[in-house]
């Protein structure tokens, strides 16, 4: 169970046990969710255009559900380690988050 007091501890051991789920875990815990990426196939490629693009959801084969699934899995076993006052904590610092990024998204288009 997480506790402030032992931290550095349960991070450590969180890290442990998500690479243990899958190798790119704590990516997507550091980096946000795996964009699921295919090659360009458009037929002549110009210079600065991108080698890669994102996958549509209808093309990911049962592999690349199981990558672009990673960031619920590894949100689900950090949930669980927390206690329900520090989970209400984050919760609402998770809304204040994501408010403040439409705020921004949104007045950008003004």
């Amino acid at each position: 169970m997480f506790s402030k007091e032992e931290y550095d501890d349960w991070k450590i051991r969180m890290q442990a046990h998500l690479a243990a789920q899958d190798d790119d875990m704590w990516f997507v815990i550091i980096d946000g969710p795996m964009k699921i990426m295919k090659a360009n196939s458009a037929i002549a490629i110009t210079d600065g255009a991108p080698r890669c693009v994102e996958k549509n959801r209808h093309e990911y084969t049962n592999e690349d559900k199981k990558k672009a699934n990673l960031d619920n899995v590894a949100k689900d076993i950090l949930y669980k380690t927390l206690d329900k006052n520090m989970f209400s904590k984050l919760n609402e610092l998770l809304w204040i988050l994501i408010f403040r990024n439409l705020k921004n998204d949104f007045t950008s288009l003004r």
